[in-house]
């Protein structure tokens, strides 16, 4: 297993690693203290360091590093461990004292949280009580029985299991898996984390323009972030209605999506068509241009929804589009749609 701690429960590695023999279990651990670090360990930067998402994010990532490090046990012996906590310190906190423990397995994904009664116990005593709980999420995943420590306050566990399908794209059996049969034409690719207003009305705006059904495209897979545990999933698919269509797959790049899904039509924010014409995202400017050269191959077009991006609104006649594909691309004026909602501000609010 890897595991990974911040802000709190570091005593848990250490109890871990003064077992004799521990390497034989132990692969890893990491302890990305400061808010640099954290950002480092994920390749992006959360919303709040001490959270159940980034705790989700960074045991997603401790077992993908679980399994680069051990390339030869089966998937189903490994797991990513990941704790983040708020405790108390040399001085009073405003926060809830709180922490946060997710085991991610082939399977399944658990995580506990708890929070604590500020000024009952001292750091030490909140360290321990973390420990505890570790070793019996540990102890249960590898089907040993040891009870959590016993306290006043609630301690809320849940495991959400990977159906199927989800294990054979995680396991590179399939590129993706969808609830319609039929093949995407007009594709939504984002996170909607949460779904919001601003991607139904994109939504219904582009299935006007083109007379095509709409597929909402989830990454499940990213090359350089922390894929989805298996909780973010069920989380993200329980928002759509039945009469809409979705699909998780493994293309992290436009470039992976246009290989997959050919003939297709992207749904795309102005903010997302910077990126895909940027070269630091590329090993070159040859590169990005192999990459994009791609959209002609298979006959990929996009309709571009205008961003706020940086306090200024960008539409696509603001954007320098490379010329080889520069017909590919069609415009939303913003008269005729613009609403500045975003996933991440709805998030930071709810927090």
């Amino acid at each position: 297993m890897t595991i990974v701690s911040s802000g709190g429960g570091t005593n848990a590695i250490s109890a871990l690693l003064k077992v004799p023999g521990a390497s034989n279990t132990i692969l890893e651990s990491y302890i990305p203290y400061s808010k640099e670090s954290m950002d480092s360990f994920l390749n992006k930067k959360p919303d709040h360091y001490c959270s159940l998402e980034t705790c989700l994010s960074m045991a997603a990532n401790a077992f993908k590093k679980s399994k680069q490090i051990d390339n030869e046990s089966k998937s189903k012996y490994l797991i990513g461990i990941a704790i983040t906590a708020n405790l108390a310190t040399t001085y009073e906190k405003k926060g809830d004292h709180k922490f946060f423990i997710v085991i991610q397995a082939y399977n399944y994904t658990k995580h506990l949280e708890c929070y604590l009664d500020k000024g009952k116990r001292t750091r030490e005593e909140e360290e321990e009580l973390i420990t505890g709980c570790v070793i019996s999420l540990l102890a249960n995943s590898c089907g040993f029985d040891f009870d959590l420590p016993s306290i006043n306050e609630e301690i809320i566990i849940d495991q959400v299991d990977a159906e199927k399908p989800w294990e054979k794209l995680f396991n590179n059996k399939v590129g993706y898996i969808s609830n319609n049969k039929n093949n995407p034409e007009l594709i939504f690719p984002g996170s909607f984390n949460p779904l919001h207003e601003g991607h139904i009305k994109m939504k219904e705006l582009a299935e006007k323009k083109t007379g095509m059904h709409t597929t909402f495209e989830i990454c499940a897979k990213n090359a350089d972030k922390p894929p989805l545990t298996f909780y973010e999933i069920k989380k993200t698919i329980d928002q759509f209605q039945n009469d809409e269509s979705w699909m998780l797959t493994s293309a992290g790049r436009f470039s992976e999506k246009a290989e997959m899904f050919p003939n297709s039509v992207f749904i795309i924010g102005a903010d997302t068509l910077l990126r895909v014409f940027d070269e630091k995202f590329y090993k070159s400017y040859k590169d990005m241009m192999e990459h994009i050269q791609r959209f002609n191959d298979h006959n990929i077009n996009f309709l571009v929804f205008g961003r706020k991006v940086n306090k200024r609104f960008i539409s696509l006649d603001k954007i320098k589009v490379p010329e080889l594909i520069k017909d590919r691309c069609t415009g939303i004026e913003e008269n005729t749609f613009r609403d500045d909602i975003s996933s991440t501000a709805i998030r930071l609010t709810k927090n």
